[in-house]
């Protein structure tokens, strides 16, 4: 399974904001994505955005960054302007909320 230009770049934005390695910030991203309930290869900016501001920043925080919150903030800042598309079928906002909530 070939992983999108989405999520290399979050990973890479991730690295370098952070003291995480890269394979570390892959693994991150990933772990993010599951409880998220979205895969590397699918997921579209805005349901990145969702995981960078809900999900992320709790992450990091397990890995020991304290200013995870902070780094999110500016990568979501960056995503907005990356100039990656949505795809032409998106889950609504609140299909994303509800996925980040749910406890199975």
């Amino acid at each position: 399974m070939a992983d999108s230009k989405l999520f290399d770049w979050l990973c890479d934005q991730l690295a370098s904001s952070t003291a995480l390695s890269a394979i570390e910030a892959r693994g991150t991203v990933r772990i993010a994505l599951k409880k998220g309930g979205l895969s590397a290869d699918g997921a579209t900016p805005g349901q990145m955005q969702v995981l960078v501001k809900r999900v992320l920043p709790d992450e990091l925080r397990r890995r020991g960054c304290d200013d995870g919150q902070s780094v999110c903030d500016e990568i979501s800042v960056r995503l907005n302007s990356a100039g990656f598309s949505e795809a032409a079928e998106t889950d609504s906002p609140e299909q994303v909320f509800a996925r980040l909530g749910s406890t199975a």
